[in-house]
């Protein structure tokens, strides 16, 4: 045997030999994403965003949490200036010590009204003992003068004191009716004064929940992902000054096609292999089925342009192994999703679980 005619059988036994790999290699790929009983989709690792922003406008003063930073919930991000609102609460907390004091001054008046009405009581007691004495010693004077025991000048004199007692007691009623009146009006302004007093206490809470809220702190454990603002600008109410990803709610969103998004339930099985680590498979449940279908074709009268309807399904993967891995985690990383269609369909050995350690 020739040296050429060695060099073209050992060729020929290597193509032979690619053949044979590339036909395995296809059919555990084919056998690999064409499984029975399952769906795949490519999808990508998403997480609620929440955006840091202030209540009030206001200029701010100090950010404390760079981008990519992992912050904890109740960790303060970023301050804001609180100078005015300091200077507005000192200004609300001395109103609210004149209302005070305005108070205690119509119960010392209340207290000063009562003590009239009980001298005014006592002088129509006295007034009206008064009247008595006096009616009876005109009834007396009058008998005595129609026997002439006494003149008539007399008698009439009695008379006219009668009359003059009489107008005491009516002078010291409406003294007493006044001094009623007087206390009700003492009742009034302590109201008054107690209603102002509410309504500058909750200015100076206003103003208190206004400077607390100008600590911005992390409503949730994540990551910060955009720094918006920059210390020393001035933002309106409602600025955003820093964006959080929650890792705590994360989810790889995919689409799937009519006859497979028919048969997903939430709460279905989902099994996820990230490009990144492709050795890891990640379990997850679907959370969400869309009811409207997306990458909707223009017409949809044939069974094959039905096929073509997409709809989009959310995997939610379990916050404890979030938590469990939350420093790992990351979004924005593409990958595939499997979701079982059929229950009774065991998980093939490639998509078993499989987690770092």
């Amino acid at each position: 045997m020739t040296k050429q005619r060695m060099n073209w059988l050992l060729r020929a036994v290597g193509v032979l030999i690619l053949a044979v790999l590339g036909v395995v290699a296809w059919q555990k790929y084919i056998e690999k994403d064409n499984l029975e009983g399952f769906a795949s989709a490519n999808g990508r690792i998403e997480a609620v965003e929440i955006d840091i922003a202030t209540k009030t406008a206001g200029r701010v003063k100090e950010i404390l949490a760079r981008e990519g930073d992992f912050v904890k919930a109740g960790e303060v991000l970023a301050l804001m200036d609180t100078e005015v609102l300091e200077a507005q609460q000192r200004q609300a907390e001395a109103q609210l010590q004149q209302a005070l004091s305005a108070v205690e001054t119509a119960r010392s008046r209340l207290t000063q009204r009562k003590s009239e009405k009980t001298a005014a009581t006592a002088v129509v007691g006295q007034r009206e003992a008064e009247l008595g004495v006096a009616q009876k010693r005109a009834g007396r004077s009058v008998i005595l003068a129609s026997k002439g025991a006494t003149s008539q000048q007399e008698a009439d004199d009695d008379c006219a004191r009668v009359q003059g007692n009489a107008a005491a007691v009516s002078a010291a009623r409406a003294q007493l009716a006044a001094a009623d009146a007087a206390i009700a009006t003492a009742y009034s302004e302590i109201e008054q004064a107690q209603s102002a007093v509410e309504a500058v206490r909750a200015t100076v809470e206003r103003i208190t929940a206004d400077i607390k809220d100008g600590t911005l702190k992390s409503p949730r454990d994540g990551r910060v992902q955009y720094r918006i603002a920059q210390p020393g600008e001035v933002i309106g109410a409602g600025g955003r000054v820093l964006n959080l990803v929650d890792l705590s709610d994360v989810y790889m969103t995919f689409f799937l096609p009519t006859a497979a998004a028919g048969r997903v339930a939430l709460g279905t099985e989902v099994r996820l292999v990230l490009d990144a680590a492709p050795e890891y498979v990640i379990p997850a449940q679907a959370s969400f089925v869309a009811d409207v279908a997306q990458f909707t074709p223009k017409t949809v009268e044939t069974a094959s342009e039905r096929e073509k309807l997409m709809f989009r399904v959310r995997a939610q993967i379990p916050v404890d192994l979030l938590k469990k891995h939350i420093l790992q985690v990351k979004t924005g990383l593409p990958g595939m999703a499997y979701i079982r269609l059929d229950p009774t369909v065991q998980w093939p050995p490639h998509l078993q679980i499989k987690g770092p350690a």
